[in-house]
């Protein structure tokens, strides 16, 4: 099997499918490109989809909401990022990061009080350092800093120490529920009502179902509209709940699956 992941080489999506997964893979630059070329066959694919610091992945989530693919299986990596670069600490005049880096390392970004460049991936900020002159710095994985030969300067910059990332495997095809433990679906309410969300999860509060986590995503229709990603644990009465939801709102199953443990 194929294994598609965010590049360019060295972003911990990149280090996680060589951690957990023993496929091929394949790099590409974007989580879009990711879920299209799922779509269309060409393998699986290992997207983040939420940081412990903050919070959901906008652009899986519209993968999720754009194409016709099933989550089959989440895995969780303890994210640590480091300020990385050839010159000293104080003699940073720019740095560069990820939009989603940036937020997880805010208090040293802030306590840098320089110019923020962001881009693509972790990857992309170690290759921009490399290229820019001096008075540049990156924050990096410490997979990042190895491969483009980057001196850590100062190492777990990141502002939780606990700061972890949910990833989840999305396929073609719908993974066995077998042993799950986990559901996703997406809830597309018919319309703007009084008390819709509490209908909504008053249906799986009835029948103890515990909802692991909820989101709300612009539905790109018109201003104020919004669908929901809802992940809940699975348990008997699930098939009844959301029989029960169908009766209330659209919604799609995004799959049910389990977590795959990574290797330290």
């Amino acid at each position: 099997m194929t294994l598609l992941v965010l590049g360019p080489e060295g972003t911990f999506s990149h280090e996680l499918a060589i951690r957990a997964f023993a496929e091929e893979i394949i790099i590409l630059p974007t989580i879009h490109e990711i879920f299209s070329q799922v779509g269309q066959g060409a393998g699986d694919g290992l997207v983040p989809i939420e940081n412990s610091e903050a919070g959901g992945v906008g652009p899986t989530l519209d993968g999720l909401l754009q194409h016709q693919v099933f989550v089959t299986a989440e895995l969780y990596m303890p994210v640590h990022h480091h300020l990385a670069g050839f010159i000293p600490v104080q003699d940073i005049t720019v740095l560069y990061a990820h939009p989603q880096t940036h937020e997880q390392c805010s208090r040293i970004v802030n306590a840098l009080k320089v110019p923020v460049i962001h881009t693509s991936s972790n990857a992309a900020s170690a290759r921009e350092l490399a290229q820019s002159p001096g008075g540049a710095a990156a924050i990096v994985s410490r997979m990042t800093a190895d491969l483009y030969k980057v001196p850590i300067l100062q190492g777990n910059v990141e502002n939780n120490p606990g700061n972890t990332t949910r990833f989840i495997r999305i396929s073609r095809t719908r993974g066995s529920d077998e042993g799950c433990t986990k559901c996703s679906i997406l809830v597309d309410p018919e319309k703007d009502q009084p008390g819709l969300l509490y209908q909504i999860l008053g249906i799986f509060a009835e029948r103890g179902i515990n909802l692991t986590r909820i989101e709300s995503r612009p539905s790109k229709r018109s201003m104020g509209e919004y669908l929901f990603f809802i992940d809940l644990a699975c348990s008997p009465a699930c098939k009844e709940a959301l029989a029960a939801l169908g009766e209330k709102s659209r919604f799609r199953e995004l799959g049910c699956y389990t977590e795959v443990e990574v290797p330290v």
